[in-house]
């Protein structure tokens, strides 16, 4: 258990992040990690993965490489999965559910690719517990087999994680299309907003929803462990020693640094409807962090800075009723083929886009006047925003969410006259 090999999908455009996140977590060296499209790929041991599992903002989850090979056709699959030692991680007592994913592959139905790799699975354990297989549950598994198919191979994955990792364990109030947390998390790292923790800036959200950005903020800068408030799928495998996680669940613990009583807040978050300022504050408190975070109702075409001296904006921002989905997420399109590992995205859990109408050109106006020495950083789908919003961009950080292609833009809101020009032709 102390030469795994491991992968850890993402969202498209977050490997770059993912990869220094995981080198840290692990304190592996550069030669055991490699960065690949939709995710990194790490040699480590059975603790790294409990460890990755619990500090890990921006994987969707943590998997294990149990077979490689090469294949032509379904009964290539179901030799690949029978030589797996399945018997060594779960019992036949325990259910398991298998999903496929594929790129290019030459196969008619992934779904009978995925009856294979069940009764090689089960056909093992027939063989291995003496009649005894494994039930299938297709909603709450104890088991979860990945299978990726290319052109011509085929990796054979156990999921370690359970639950996306992206759910914390303390959302439970939210609104319309909420951001994932671990969407949230890799906006927070392209601000470079830790980078300097011995004096972070001031961080705000003025159209902060449910709260998920600034109650990951709040946690990073507590150093409060991603998944402390869940369960994961590693807890029902036989490697699983209760006595090894929970030290690293204390020492996890003790490493929380929560601020001194009576210490004024530097992360902030507003939104327009009351609302969902209630739910922010509950979410907050169930995430351990009510009182690092100062919410308060109001619009974000009129709030004023919640401090003086400047700080750094991060926002999300609605768009009217999310009708219409823009660009290249139309026509079933589901981003580069790296991130399809994680269970598919519905469509409904994604925020879907027009065009804000004058709202980005107020909201533009307003930052002009009032926020002189912040810098705004916003995700969107429209990437020609900045036009509309007569802004100009200093940077443009891609990023998908979900299915749906976007960018992170940068305005440095200078003092004095914000120069009024349009943003160059799109990238």
């Amino acid at each position: 258990m102390n030469q795994l090999q491991l992968f850890l999908p993402c969202a498209a455009g977050v490997e770059d992040f993912l990869l220094p996140e995981v080198r840290r977590i692990t304190g592996r060296p550069a030669a055991d990690l490699i960065r690949q499209r939709g995710g990194v790929a790490v040699r480590a041991g059975w603790r790294d993965v409990l460890l990755l599992n619990l500090h890990s903002r921006l994987a969707q989850r943590v998997l294990v490489l149990l077979s490689y090979t090469g294949y032509r056709h379904e009964q290539d699959l179901y030799r690949a999965a029978s030589d797996v030692a399945w018997e060594a991680w779960f019992t036949p007592r325990q259910s398991i559910k298998v999903e496929v994913t594929a790129q290019h592959s030459p196969l008619n139905s992934l779904n009978f690719a995925a009856l294979k790799i069940k009764d090689a699975v089960c056909d093992r354990f027939r063989v291995k517990a003496h009649g005894v297989r494994p039930d299938v549950n297709t909603q709450w598994p104890d088991a979860r087999i990945y299978a990726h198919l290319t052109t011509d191979s085929c990796s054979l994955y156990l999921d370690t994680s359970g639950e996306p990792l992206f759910k914390r364990g303390w959302r439970e109030d939210k609104g319309e299309a909420p951001l994932k947390e671990t969407l949230a998390a890799a906006m927070l790292a392209a601000t470079g907003w830790l980078d300097g923790e011995a004096n972070l800036r001031p961080l705000y959200d003025p159209c902060c929803g449910s709260g998920t950005i600034v109650i990951d903020a709040a946690q990073m800068a507590c150093s409060l462990a991603a998944g402390s408030r869940r369960r994961f799928a590693f807890e029902n495998y036989l490697p699983f020693q209760k006595h090894v996680w929970d030290a690293i669940k204390k020492e996890a613990a003790d490493a929380v640094l929560m601020p001194a009583a009576g210490q004024k807040p530097i992360i902030f978050g507003s939104d327009v409807a009351h609302r969902m300022v209630d739910f922010a504050q509950r979410n907050a408190e169930r995430a351990g962090v009510s009182g690092v975070i100062e919410f308060r109702g109001g619009d974000a075409l009129q709030r004023l800075p919640p401090v003086e001296g400047g700080g750094i904006m991060l926002l999300n921002p609605p768009y009217g009723e999310r009708i219409d989905v823009a660009g290249v997420a139309r026509a079933g399109h589901h981003g580069p083929a790296g991130a399809t590992l994680a269970p598919p995205v519905s469509m409904r859990e994604v925020p879907q886009v027009d065009n804000g109408g004058d709202f980005f050109s107020q909201l533009a106006s307003h930052w002009k006047n009032h926020y002189p020495g912040w810098t705004a950083w916003l995700l969107t789908p429209d990437l020609k925003l900045p036009t509309r919003m007569r802004l100009k961009e200093t940077r443009r950080v891609p990023m998908w969410n979900g299915p749906i292609e976007c960018r992170l833009f940068r305005f440095d809101m200078v003092a004095g006259k914000m120069a009024d020009q349009h943003a160059p032709a799109g990238s």
